[in-house]
């Protein structure tokens, strides 16, 4: 059962759901590109959650077709996948592969991944929201690799996957639209850390 919760945590959580987690728990992170979303997986992780993102399964393919794993072709590879096997598809592969076991799932892009996750009664959507300014100076701080070099081609990525052009495609505006919980992270890993401790304690009550 689902209660609604303000936890308000100096800003930066706005809004929680308590659930009855049982012993299960799914987290599900979505979020844009350099939002702080692998922080967050990392900081799960070391509370035992297994790790998982719906890209592991693009990159199992681009791998069969010897395609290199740059944003583009993970973009692309995962509208094929999609096309193939429908809008859930890389989520229902990630639920197979976890078998109900604890975790922390990132890059969720599709309100179909969402549908297909939340057939587990523990699962738990949140969106991790930063500005613009945040985003593009972290990514140019991480330098990961097929992350945009310049500030046009990163605005550019950013609107190809906020709106979906057809039901292979991403579209991050309606997955938001899905979260259970929005977490604002544009402060310090130090501070995140602390409202991710306190949402901690909320969801395991």
């Amino acid at each position: 059962m689902l209660q609604q919760e303000d936890i308000g945590v100096s800003g930066k959580v706005s809004t929680m759901f308590v659930l009855s987690w049982g012993t299960g728990m799914l987290i599900g992170l979505t979020g844009r590109n350099a939002s702080g979303k692998s922080t967050i997986v990392d900081w799960f992780s070391k509370k035992g959650l297994k790790t998982a993102s719906c890209s592991d399964s693009i990159r199992t393919w681009l791998a069969t077709q010897n395609i290199e794993p740059t944003r583009d072709a993970l973009i692309e590879g995962g509208r094929e996948l999609r096309r193939q096997g429908g809008a859930g598809i890389l989520a229902e592969m990630l639920l197979e592969m976890l078998d109900g076991d604890n975790a922390v799932i990132d890059s969720i892009r599709t309100p179909g991944e969402v549908e297909a996750l939340r057939k587990r009664e523990d699962f738990l959507l949140i969106e991790v929201k930063a500005s613009s300014d945040t985003r593009w100076e972290r990514s140019q701080s991480r330098a990961r690799a097929g992350d945009p070099i310049d500030r046009e081609t990163f605005i550019r990525q950013e609107k190809a996957e906020s709106v979906a052009k057809d039901a292979a495609g991403q579209a991050l505006n309606a997955t938001a639209e899905l979260a259970d919980l929005v977490i604002l992270n544009d402060g310090t890993e130090n501070e995140l850390s602390k409202d991710l401790e306190e949402m901690f304690i909320k969801l395991n009550k």
